[in-house]
């Protein structure tokens, strides 16, 4: 088949044609005849703008400043110093070079895209290999909101500090899966092209000496610093820019299908409100989730669910849990730990590949990281059974 600009030439009227419009129009249909069709695209509307208002325009906030705190740390050597410290650490383990601890602890201070602005400078990635740089996606995905989620777990009460801190190992156990996983993916996509630098300009020469040397920019201190913090912003509000219909377009759609009606059970076309089609799968795979991650109730399952879209929505359920005895000590290990490493990621991978100029390994990152959080609230798990009990 020819190709043009990457796509392929193929009939123009095929059996995918009907097999898409039966599916596209059905879910349309569905979800339209118990929400009224003027709601759905009414609730459809107000979710993508207060997406674009409460989460896009906040996310792109954290990424200037992670761009401008990341601009700098590369300036004045400290990346460089910390992949000198962590890489006996971060290349066996996790597969990945030292540097790359820089962007998971950015994004465990603030949110997933955190680690995009690092991706975007080249004083941080000289020291990657192109199947590497993908993952940083996963990478930092797995860590996302941790400071966040963490704290608020153990806001809920002191009983609830050891579920927490399992919680963070069982997100750091998932967080490996997940990378390993994925590298082994780029690397086979990737090919003869995977063990190049990421930076065409280097050569693997320059690559395997990394330590010895750094780029940074001419002038004084201070117009370093100037430069520095503004070209890093800089880079934050391009990846904000390019995370925009990835996580209106999936997020709407996944909130769509998790939340319900608003109060008194009625549709009023505000955002959020939805099917509780996903809350529903949960409730049917009980019998699976209750050896895997020890819950007790199936409502706790809603959790994990509402995670895949948003971890802040998430975290909102768990004072209800805990007052109404849906959630226990055991299930707050295995909420931090899936809350930290899933963090949203359906409503976030598909816009930090393509910031990453990675569309095409989407699905293998979607893939491996659904993995490595269902392997992080398993570890959560099996861990406070074996220390608490």
């Amino acid at each position: 088949m020819d190709e043009t600009n990457g796509r392929k030439k193929v009939k123009a009227i095929s059996v995918e044609t009907f097999v898409f419009l039966v599916i596209f129009i059905g879910g349309f249909y569905l979800v339209g005849r118990k929400m009224g069709a003027g709601m759905m695209f009414k609730t459809m509307m107000a979710t993508a703008h207060d997406l674009l208002l409460s989460t896009v325009f906040l996310i792109m906030a954290m990424a200037v400043l992670a761009g401008a705190i990341s601009g700098v740390l590369s300036e004045f050597g400290a990346i460089a110093l910390i992949n000198k410290i962590f890489a006996p650490l971060m290349k066996p383990v996790w597969g990945l070079p030292g540097a790359s601890i820089t962007g998971a602890v950015a994004t465990y201070l603030s949110d997933n895209p955190a680690i995009i602005s690092f991706a975007k400078d080249k004083t941080f990635t000289q020291y990657f290999k192109k199947y590497q740089v993908p993952a940083l996606c996963n990478l930092g995905t797995s860590f996302g909101m941790g400071l966040i989620v963490t704290t608020f777990m153990i806001a809920q009460g002191s009983e609830f500090i050891a579920p927490a801190i399992i919680g963070n190992l069982g997100a750091i156990i998932g967080s490996l899966v997940s990378v390993r996983i994925m590298l082994s993916q780029t690397k086979k996509m990737l090919g003869d092209e995977a063990e190049k630098p990421y930076d065409e300009d280097m050569d693997l020469e320059d690559l395997n000496s990394q330590g010895e040397f750094r780029y940074v920019r001419e002038g004084n201190v201070f117009q370093r610093t100037l430069d520095a913090l503004l070209e890093g912003g800089k880079n934050g509000v391009d990846m904000g820019m390019s995370i925009i219909p990835g996580v209106l377009i999936v997020c709407t759609f996944v909130m769509m299908i998790t939340f319900g009606p608003g109060e008194g059970g009625q549709y009023t076309g505000a955002a959020y409100e939805g099917v509780e089609f996903l809350p529903l799968i949960g409730q049917k795979l009980q019998f699976i989730f209750e050896p895997l991650f020890g819950f007790q109730s199936p409502e706790a399952i809603a959790f994990p669910i509402t995670t895949l879209g948003a971890v802040g929505a998430a975290i909102s359920l768990v004072p209800n849990f805990i007052e109404t005895g849906v959630a226990f000590p055991n299930d707050i290990a295995v909420f931090t730990a899936m809350g930290m490493c899933w963090s949203g990621y359906l409503s976030t991978h598909i816009g930090m590949m393509d910031a990453l100029n990675a569309r095409e390994f989407t699905g293998k990152a979607i893939m491996s990281h659904t993995i490595g959080g269902l392997v992080a609230g398993i570890a959560a798990h099996f861990m406070f059974m074996l220390f608490v009990g």
